[in-house]
């Protein structure tokens, strides 16, 4: 993350920015740029709509580090319910989800029932689950969970984050088990120690891992980044390629650009947040993209 991004994060993290912005109706109506709404029907809406035009989509109950087991027995009840409405509403639509919602941390077992229990409802339906990457402490207990639960069910999907010194191991090791790999280039403020902090190393870490995941045939690669150099040397991989893969970029974040992948016939999945919880993903995507961050602004000051 840029000097700027933590900036952002450290500002928008004051209370007082938070309840400025929190307050009211307008600021929500600014967060809908980026997350569906705050309840399921605004989300299942959403996506009708993404699905008419073409894109697939990753739906994603915003929340993250629960405090006690009932909100992780909660969350993974509303993504319970989340999957019905995919198969009821016929949706082209998966779920992604983060094990400290459902409890890691707090509650291992737990979490890692809950993810069982999604990956049942999921192939009952016949849709998926991918597995949010997290904070850098926590990505071996997620490679761990995901490796046993993927085995018994064969329909998770991980997300792997370019920037950390560990996941070419991490990629080795979860490739025979199939589903969908997601390669991301990393969301989080880590020392140097654990992750690659020059956004060129970055770069390259991303192209080297894209070649790896594109080149095997037993997953579905789907590859997240908005960064118009490295779409263009995924969809220059996959030209050679005989499995589908994906292009998978976030709501509202460059949406001309996930038009034009359609157009030309790649598959898009648009990665759908919805919730109460919608401030921290707001923020997080401003530091992430520091251009957004004029909307942001006139939001904040001229309403």
């Amino acid at each position: 993350m840029s000097l700027l991004g933590r900036l952002v994060l450290a500002i928008t993290r004051r209370r007082l920015v938070r309840r400025v912005f929190t307050a009211g109706g307008w600021g929500r109506r600014v967060a809908t740029r980026f997350v569906a709404g705050e309840a399921l029907e605004d989300a299942v809406a959403v996506a009708r709509h993404l699905n008419d035009r073409g894109f697939l989509v990753s739906l994603d109950h915003l929340g993250e580090h629960v405090s006690d087991t009932r909100l992780a027995v909660q969350a993974r009840d509303d993504y319970l319910a989340c999957i019905d409405r995919i198969g009821a509403e016929g949706l082209q639509a998966n779920i992604s989800v983060k094990l400290t919602q459902l409890g890691l941390g707090l509650d291992d077992a737990l979490a890692e029932e809950s993810l069982r229990a999604l990956a049942v409802r999921a192939g009952a339906v016949g849709t998926t689950v991918t597995v949010d990457m997290e904070e850098s402490a926590l990505t071996e207990a997620t490679v761990a969970r995901y490796c046993r639960v993927q085995a018994d069910h064969g329909n998770l999907g991980l997300a792997l984050q370019a920037y950390l010194h560990r996941t070419p191991s991490d990629l080795a090791r979860v490739l025979p088990l199939g589903g969908h790999l997601r390669l991301c280039k990393g969301a989080y403020d880590e020392p140097e120690a654990v992750a690659l902090r020059r956004r060129a190393q970055v770069d390259e870490a991303f192209r080297s891992l894209l070649a790896m995941l594109m080149a095997a045939e037993e997953v579905r690669p789907a590859v997240a980044t908005h960064d118009h150099r490295l779409v263009a040397a995924a969809a220059d991989l996959g030209r050679s390629r005989q499995a589908p893969f994906e292009f998978q970029m976030l709501y509202g974040i460059r949406p001309s650009l996930q038009a034009d992948l359609a157009a030309a016939g790649h598959a898009v999945r648009v990665y759908l947040p919805y919730g109460e919880s919608w401030y921290p993903y707001l923020t997080r995507r401003l530091a992430e993209r520091p251009a957004n961050l004029w909307f942001f602004a006139r939001a904040l000051f001229g309403r």
